[in-house]
């Protein structure tokens, strides 16, 4: 017999997946599930537990949760625009589904890997924990995001704790696709201009600190029956002074020209409607990246009071590491969307 907490980690192979893998295997009270497809994408050095399937199997799924204490789902499928049907029947229903089960059969606590962006922002003010949340009619995925948080909410006191991580802006090495690897190769077109001037603040946090927030979440004593956390980087850099970072160590010029954030949205639609005629695997431009270049100030307080989160990488180490591994790549232009 053993008093270890058992822990299952979706998408153990992806950038969050891992690096939560990681942190948790550091832990001594932890017992660690790893939860993928393919087993051989893990670390070497890997010795927990492995359930390999796939997330869109309902079979897979009744089984996965079975024997588990805490479920840490940082496995999805998500696009960075349209692809409305894919993200219902790849994205939504699995993970709603999931929820279901985890409540179902005794599961102590569902951690959701969600996003800053689903808050209802207020311009110049700090964004809480537990902030409405705010569609976008244009983003399904986001949309998506909110159905399950407010399922949680109402799953709440079932007898299983829901948790939100509301995450910042993905940076660091194994980053395919973020803010960093959609921006490079738009920037080096010299097409891109500064949003509102480049004031917005962006909560860029890297995958070391993403794994630490996600293996504090799952070990952390006396939570609610929701919870809700922000989690970003230990500073929060404009727009501004991101993009500027980023044209100067690609050697590619900074923005000359500043437009609105309702231009953008503007031209973000069109691209959107005119992908199918322009070549290209993605729209150069969509609203869903228009909004996550919104002003997302927010603090990591609440996560540091009641889980003790404390991030420790600087933003530009982290896309730095990006930058380094795009490099090597040639620049490529990414998909928005993850393979169905």
């Amino acid at each position: 017999m053993t008093d270890k907490t058992r822990v299952l980690v979706t998408g153990a192979t992806g950038f969050l997946g891992g690096h939560t893998l990681t942190a948790l295997a550091t832990r001594d009270d932890v017992e660690v599930i790893a939860a993928c497809r393919t087993p051989m994408r893990l670390p070497a050095d890997f010795r927990g537990e492995i359930r390999a399937g796939d997330l869109t199997d309902a079979g897979y799924r009744a089984a996965l949760v079975t024997g588990v204490d805490v479920v840490c789902h940082t496995g999805t499928w998500g696009a960075f625009w349209g692809h409305r049907r894919q993200e219902r029947e790849l994205f939504f229903e699995p993970n709603r589904d999931l929820i279901d089960r985890s409540v179902h059969t005794g599961v102590k606590r569902f951690i959701q890997a969600s996003t800053i962006a689903i808050a209802g922002r207020r311009s110049g003010s700090p964004i809480d924990d537990f902030a409405p949340t705010r569609r976008t009619g244009f983003w399904p995925h986001l949309d998506y995001l909110i159905d399950l948080d407010q399922h949680m909410r109402a799953s709440a006191g079932s007898g299983t704790q829901m948790i939100t991580m509301r995450l910042g802006h993905f940076v660091g090495a194994g980053a395919r696709l973020g803010m960093v690897p959609a921006l490079v190769p738009r920037l080096r077109t010299r097409l891109v201009p500064w949003l509102a001037g480049g004031r917005a603040r962006l909560p860029l946090v890297s995958g070391p600190d993403l794994g630490q927030a996600f293996a504090l979440a799952a070990t952390a004593t006396e939570l609610a029956d929701y919870e809700s956390f922000n989690i970003g980087g230990p500073e929060l850099p404009t727009a501004r002074e991101v993009i500027a970072f980023v044209a100067d160590a690609t050697g590619t010029a900074r923005p000359a020209l500043s437009v609105s954030y309702g231009m953008g949205y503007a031209f973000g639609a069109l691209m959107e409607l005119l992908h199918p005629m322009l070549p290209g695997s993605s729209p150069f431009l969509t609203r869903s990246l228009v909004h996550v270049s919104e002003d997302w100030a927010c603090s990591n307080d609440y996560a540091a009071s009641k889980l003790g989160y404390t991030a420790r990488v600087d933003w530009r180490t982290a896309v730095s590491q990006s930058l380094s591994e795009l490099k090597a790549m040639g620049y490529p232009w990414p998909r928005l969307a993850q393979p169905a």
